[in-house]
């Protein structure tokens, strides 16, 4: 009887019954007790398969239980004997699986030297092992050690069982898995192709087996941008998963759910979200808290995401790191790699704190887990350095990304695709830096190196070359910038029409031709953008409203602004409903409403919008960042146009403070602040304070860039044509004069003696004594 459950056990597990084989085995265990006892070999053996069965189950403790159990009881057989090296075996695996690296690769080396002694280096249980070994190396990031525990396992297993075994082809399969980490794709194809022919000669076209490698053909074409590839391996999976173990089998859903990543990455977003529902719902009637469902959850987390349902996302994480968190700790791969998702939530709703901290958690994790070269802890870096980037901290960007960068060179190799990253993002920061020579030769880099690993038409290439368009237009090479954007977008259309990076090169040619002054054109492209948009992420997503509110920047720059106003109030409506009415981009939109009205005439709306946006900026980003000072420069100015002198010297003033605390008091820029503080003052009919203001901004020029250079620095030149005005205006015609032909002076070195500035100042000359003249 016990034997009998014993076996049954064996079938269930067989065939992914998980919850039934765990009941066989705890009846047959409980009958074995009692018939042999706790410590007997027979009932040991049950205790060590449903060590197998827990971990299957992701009941990691209960799994390391039974194989203590089960080991300590096998001493009594002696350390070298094949129950006990099995059971130490299993226990490198368990451990592979919790994250504990190190105590796996300990016992793995103990087992593996147990089984040589006791068998040889060529048994195959000793073969076992090292190709457990192999995927041990692989996941710590030890390439070269695992390329060497797996040949020699292949090599072995094809002398032992020959080259179309089941063990040979499954090692061939994770050295195409390995290869495929190294981004030596096409040596990766050659190892499943191969893996694939043995396994349909061995066991047929709809072996499992077989079909484990179509799936991981899937993903390698996935990989390569050849998504129609792509989706017939996953279909031929899915068919034959569904035929050989049913639809709610836990291979067929992990068909399901890469399918539903493939439908993501192109960008058909309801048929991802249709495959993911139904690994979720199969994978929850199966094993709710298994990590395969927390998997799931978690690719529903990245699908929201990308559809702008941020709350739904945040939901969809928080739920899979708990899960993870709770099956695996909180130091495990999965749990770190969720962690790592929140970050990215974060950094798309503004909350860079929220993500930084979520990064440095990742990569402490990882950092303990696999080392600080691991290449999952340095993707981390690189993310750290998006978010550096994206706070506006620039050096330590510039670390992280340089840190990503040594570190995949020196575990990938230069031309890796995980190397690439980093030389791209380099490519990113610095354009943003103005150091527009270094990031073209980044761009090229990555641009020649993703050619040769992908292809030119790979999406990654792909957003290199529209980068580099994009750069092409910073430098003002507009020609070549539309080549490449042009170059991008056939190759988008062709991979991923309707996707949201082929629309957002549709925009990126839409900007262009706005630069260009082609605004008919430009309008024509923005409008495609958003229908696709529309379409694709819906009326509503945060990518629509950012098109919708880029068209308001252009219906201005046509005159047309009630089309203007139209837009920009949709976009606002969204984006507070979307993002919240403190979010930048909300703001951004208020502070382009402000503009607008500011256009046409409604001073009084236009004040509202730029004080609620003030508001927000400071709140969202602080009194002394940019946007907050370029808000209240703005006021200023616009109270200074409704004559509200008082509200307007207040700016002025809050503006000067925060100059003087960030540049210095002689700073360019502080100066330029203090000449419009003393036209402010001549406007209220403070002619002392006036004069005082615009003196001081001349010994602060003279200071900082020499009395002998002034006459070359514009805004010295208009401080001095204004003193002079000032100065005639109080009496002092001779001072006046002589302020004004320093000015003269400058001006026609500047601009030219017929100038309109020259022509107004020689005429300011003649009015101080209209019988001498000039």
């Amino acid at each position: 009887m016990e034997w009998a459950l014993h076996r049954l056990g064996l079938l269930c597990a067989d065939q992914g019954k998980l919850d039934e084989a765990e009941k066989m085995y705890l009846r047959a265990l409980q009958g074995k007790e009692k018939v042999w006892g706790p410590d007997h070999t027979s009932t040991l053996d049950t205790v060590n398969n449903l060590g197998i069965i827990y971990k299957s189950q992701d009941k990691l403790d209960e799994a390391d239980k039974m194989y203590q159990r089960a080991r300590q009881g096998y001493k009594t057989l002696g350390s070298d004997h094949p129950s006990t090296l099995d059971t130490v075996h299993n226990l490198g695996a368990l451990y592979y699986s919790m994250g504990k690296l190190d105590e796996a690769e300990m016992i793995s080396q103990r087992s593996l030297q147990g089984k040589e002694k006791a068998y040889g280096p060529d048994h195959t249980s000793t073969l076992d092992t090292v190709h457990n070994l192999g995927s041990l190396y692989r996941s710590q990031g030890k390439l070269g050690e695992a390329e060497k525990m797996y040949q020699r396992a292949l090599e072995g297993y094809e002398k032992a069982w020959g080259p179309d075994h089941a063990l040979t082809l499954d090692t061939v399969n994770n050295m195409g898995v390995l290869y495929f980490s190294q981004g030596k794709l096409d040596e990766a194809e050659k190892m499943y192709q191969r893996a694939l022919q043995g396994q349909e000669k061995t066991w047929g076209p709809d072996h499992t087996s077989t079909l484990h490698t179509v799936n991981n053909l899937g993903l390698l074409y996935a990989d390569q941008g050849k998504l129609a590839e792509a989706e017939d391996m996953y279909q031929r999976a899915l068919q034959g998963y569904e035929k050989a173990r049913g639809q709610d089998h836990t291979s067929t859903l992990m068909t399901v759910n890469n399918w539903g990543s493939l439908y993501a990455s192109k960008g058909k977003l309801d048929e991802a979200h249709k495959m993911y529902q139904r690994a979720l719902n199969g994978r929850e009637k199966a094993c709710p808290a298994h990590t395969s469902t927390l998997d799931t959850v978690n690719n529903l987390g990245i699908l929201y995401r990308s559809q702008g349902k941020l709350d739904e996302a945040d939901k969809m994480f928080q739920r899979a790191l708990q899960g993870y968190e709770k099956a695996l700790g909180l130091d495990n791969t999965s749990t770190l790699n969720t962690v790592n998702n929140l970050g990215l939530l974060y950094t798309d709703l503004g909350k860079l704190d929220e993500a930084e901290k979520m990064y440095l958690r990742a990569l402490q994790g990882k950092e303990k887990i696999w080392g600080p070269d691991h290449t999952s802890t340095l993707d981390t870096v690189n993310n750290l350095g998006i978010i550096y980037k994206s706070q506006d901290k620039l050096d330590e960007a510039e670390k992280m990304f340089q840190r990503a960068l040594q570190g995949y060179e020196k575990a990938c190799g230069p031309e890796h695709p995980s190397t690439l990253s980093p030389v791209h993002n380099l490519g990113l920061l610095y354009a943003d830096l103005g150091k527009l020579d270094e990031a073209e030769k980044m761009y090229q880099r990555a641009l020649q190196g993703r050619t040769n690993a992908w292809g030119s038409d790979h999406t990654s290439t792909l957003d290199t070359v529209n980068n580099l368009g994009l750069l092409y237009k910073s430098q003002g090479k507009l020609d070549e910038a539309e080549k490449m954007f042009q170059q991008a977008l056939q190759g988008y259309e062709m991979a991923c029409p309707g996707h949201t990076s082929t629309l957002k090169i549709v925009g990126n040619l839409g900007a262009l031709y706005k630069s260009q002054g082609k605004l008919n054109e430009a309008e024509k492209m923005y409008r495609k953008a958003l229908q696709g948009y529309e379409k694709t992420c819906g009326p509503d997503h945060t990518t629509t409203l950012g098109t919708v509110d880029i068209l308001g920047i252009l219906h201005k720059s046509q005159g047309k602004l009630d089309k203007a106003e139209k837009m920009y109030q949709r976009a606002l409506q969204g984006r507070e409903k979307a993002l919240g009415s403190g979010h930048i981009l909300t703001l951004n939109t208020v502070n382009n409403l402000g503009f607008l009205y500011q256009s046409q005439g409604k001073l009084g709306e236009a004040v509202k919008m730029f004080q609620r946006s003030l508001q927000g900026y400071e709140t969202a980003l602080g009194p002394d960042d940019t946007w907050t000072l370029k808000t209240v420069k703005i006021l200023g100015l616009l109270y200074f146009s409704q004559n509200k002198l008082d509200d307007a010297e207040k700016m002025c003033k809050r503006l000067l403070q925060r100059y003087e605390a960030a540049y210095g008091p002689e700073h360019t820029s502080t100066l330029n602040i203090v000449h419009h503080l003393g036209g402010l003052y001549k406007s209220q009919g403070k002619p002392k304070e006036a004069e005082e203001t615009y003196r001081r901004v001349l010994q602060g020029y003279e200071k900082t860039l020499g009395v002998d250079n002034i006459a070359g620095h514009q805004p010295a030149l208009n401080t001095i044509r204004d003193l002079g005005h000032l100065l005639a205006a109080q009496g002092h015609p001779d001072e006046a004069k002589e302020m004004y032909s320093k000015a003269l002076t400058g001006f026609r070195a500047l601009l030219g003696p017929s100038s309109d500035e020259c022509q107004l100042l020689e005429r300011s000359i003649a009015s101080l004594d209209p019988a001498q003249g000039i």
